[in-house]
């Protein structure tokens, strides 16, 4: 499940980058809940080449947050918002700004 919500928000950063053909299978698979049996039917192409698609899509995306760290960002920015002490707040400020 955790994945699941990753990967779901890393799609809703980085999904622009991806083709349409991934973009399409992404949503099926993580979105629409469709199996990659049904994918594939839908798709007229194999099982095994829709799972090849997805695992190239994971890999896309992690890269992506490898490299630019939009996601890391945001959840570092959000523990900040729930901060109260602002000596806190600059401090981890000052950490997000050094990485």
């Amino acid at each position: 499940m955790e994945d699941f919500v990753y990967y779901n928000n890393l799609f809703d950063i980085y999904g622009e980058l991806l083709t349409e053909k991934e973009k399409i299978a992404f949503e099926d698979y993580y979105q629409e809940d469709l199996s990659l049996g049904e994918i594939a039917i839908n798709k007229n192409i194999s099982r095994s080449a829709v799972q090849k698609m997805l695992k190239n899509v994971l890999e896309k995306l992690n890269y992506y947050e490898d490299k630019l760290g939009i996601y890391k960002k945001n959840c570092q920015l959000n523990e900040v918002l729930r901060m109260n002490k602002v000596e806190d707040i600059k401090a981890k400020i000052e950490d997000i700004l050094s990485e």
